[in-house]
């Protein structure tokens, strides 16, 4: 059966072989690449920049705090919706339309006059954000085959990796060189020209996909989904004014509504029709439930781990926002550096990488809190630079093989909502995460004679926790993967043909 016919037979319309027939790809890649890379920075960039927005737009720390919070919160309850939408009516045209209204918004927000209006902007950006985010992963299924699909997702990887960690960075020079009690602004309007070629360029390059025949959109399924994760969240994302103390009561309503989700997404396909998320992604896609929840505890303690290394260097140390986003540079350079790396040798290694990887970033973070605990003055950072970048290269070899490990066996029908939950699960990690070791940091600050140092080696520890967890899931499946790649002889007879294990 030729590609056309396995295509129709699986539902969909023929997509054309990524296997050297559109020698565009790669170029159309690099397009959702930096569009994926604008929208995830955009989560961690503007946080060096609240002291000057508060001051200047007059506003009340709650306030200001939505201009983070509600951009994480809508990116994150978009995101299965949109990677959905992309499935049935074209991730192209999905990609385009979010892509415009990013850049529409961050125009928006750069111009916003008042606290209100920056944060509506900030809402609408979340939202085209959480839009472009699963046609990514998408695209890339779509146009690759084989080995290089696990190269493209190495890119991928390696710009997840790195976004969140250089946001601080390019957010401090942004306003170094923008200067002025304004240059908050620019901190959007860098979005608009990037954004604006990546458009004209998508417009161009990015493959044309006949549409599937359109189903009904499981309407249901979004407000659960959505109801569900808006509940586990916002506790979260309000944790600095209070959301854990006052709206705790919401993770069990979230809980319930997810519950309630499931049985509704097995109800609907049982009945025929195509849900929002297929069951069969969890129960009969290999290394997909596995995979997600890797991922979700990993940012747990990737995501955190960030802001309490910027709170101790600015607060502690006395460093600038500048300095203290360079002085973790090192862990963002490996991390890009072996990601790239990682994504060419998935193929031959597969959960073997991530397990490495996870080792790594537990012995690098472990590392450098034990060497900023303990070693006094300003040149333990300098100490500090290499066992970063070593947790660095490990946490190049968790990010993009994990996304290969987890997404390679979805068929590609369901490759957008596959790719949203994923993001979803990762976007959960991180709420958690910079919910929980940030307040960890703070609660041992005044409670504690050795402050700044103590706080840091408590949160950072506690941020390692998750990663172990993580850690102890990929040796399992790694194990489980060996087992079932190991022929199976029967012992009574050494000659008998050698059957394979199925997966």
């Amino acid at each position: 059966m030729g590609a056309a016919e396995q295509a129709k037979a699986g539902g969909e319309h023929a997509e054309p072989d990524a296997e050297g027939t559109d020698p565009r790809r790669w170029r159309a890649l690099w397009v959702t690449l930096v569009a994926g890379f604008m929208s995830l920075l955009d989560v961690t960039i503007v946080a060096v920049a609240l002291p000057s927005m508060q001051r200047d737009l007059h506003a009340s720390a709650p306030a200001i705090q939505w201009v983070v919070s509600g951009y994480a919160l809508a990116f994150a309850l978009v995101l299965v919706p949109a990677g959905r939408l992309g499935d049935a009516i074209g991730r192209r045209r999905i990609f385009l339309l979010a892509l415009a209204a990013f850049v529409l918004c961050s125009a928006a927000a750069g111009a916003a006059p008042t606290i209100t209006l920056l944060v509506v902007a900030r809402l609408a950006q979340g939202v085209a954000a959480g839009c472009l985010a699963p046609q990514n992963s998408a695209l890339i299924q779509q146009m690759f085959r084989g080995a290089e699909r696990g190269r493209a997702f190495g890119l991928f990887g390696a710009i997840v990796g790195i976004s969140s960690a250089l946001g601080p960075i390019v957010g401090g020079l942004v306003l170094m060189f923008a200067g002025g009690a304004q240059g908050w602004r620019w901190i959007f309007y860098v979005n608009v020209p990037v954004g604006a070629v990546a458009l004209l360029l998508g417009l161009r390059l990015l493959p044309r996909v006949a549409p599937r025949r359109r189903e009904p959109l499981d309407l249901w399924g979004v407000v659960l989904l959505g109801s569900g994760v808006l509940a586990l969240m916002l506790p979260l994302v309000l944790a600095e004014a209070g959301g854990l103390r006052t709206l705790w009561w919401l993770f069990v309503i979230g809980a319930a509504l997810l519950l309630a989700f499931t049985r509704w997404e097995r109800r609907v396909a049982k009945g025929g029709a195509q849900p929002l998320l297929d069951p069969e992604l969890v129960t009969s896609t290999r290394g997909y439930a596995i995979g997600a929840t890797i991922g979700a505890l990993y940012f747990v303690g990737f995501s955190g781990v960030w802001l309490v290394f910027a709170l101790f260097f600015q607060n502690g140390q006395g460093l600038s926002p500048l300095r203290s986003g360079l002085a973790v540079t090192p862990f963002a350079i490996g991390s890009a550096t072996a990601a790239f790396v990682a994504g060419r040798l998935v193929e031959r290694y597969g959960r073997l990488l991530t397990v490495c990887g996870l080792a790594g970033v537990i012995v690098g973070l472990g590392g450098a809190v034990l060497i900023l605990w303990r070693v006094p003055g300003d040149h333990a950072v300098w100490l500090a630079a290499p066992v970063l970048f070593f947790g660095g290269l490990g946490s190049g070899c968790v990010i993009s093989p994990n996304i290969t490990m987890t997404l390679r066996d979805v068929p590609v029908r369901m490759a957008g909502a596959a790719g949203g939950a994923l993001q979803t699960a990762q976007r959960l990690g991180a709420a958690v995460g910079t919910a929980a070791l940030p307040g960890l940091f703070y609660l041992v600050l005044d409670n504690s004679h050795d402050a700044y140092r103590s706080a840091l080696a408590v949160a950072v520890g506690c941020g390692v926790l998750p990663v172990l967890c993580a850690f102890l899931l990929a040796v399992q499946d790694w194990l489980r993967d060996r087992r079932s790649r190991t022929p199976a002889c029967p012992p009574e007879h050494t000659h008998s043909h050698t059957h394979a294990s199925q997966p």
